[in-house]
């Protein structure tokens, strides 16, 4: 489960709030790391961005009201 969906059902959050949160979260735990991770971190959450992005748009895709 990806985190912004995770945000959304566990925390009751709208999507808004969810990518708000996680824009806090990356610059708060990239804030944290040791300057040599920082580009990993940078990468998983870039990541994770990207796979929330590809399932919203494949989960508007498949929305027959949206045709």
């Amino acid at each position: 489960m990806d985190l912004l969906k995770e945000l959304k059902e566990r925390a009751g959050l709208t999507n808004e709030q969810a990518i708000k949160t996680f824009e806090i979260l990356k610059e708060y735990v990239g804030g944290k790391v040791p300057v040599f991770l920082a580009g990993t971190v940078e990468k998983w959450f870039n990541d994770i961005e990207k796979k929330a992005e590809a399932a919203g748009k494949e989960e508007k895709d498949n929305d027959f009201l949206e045709h």
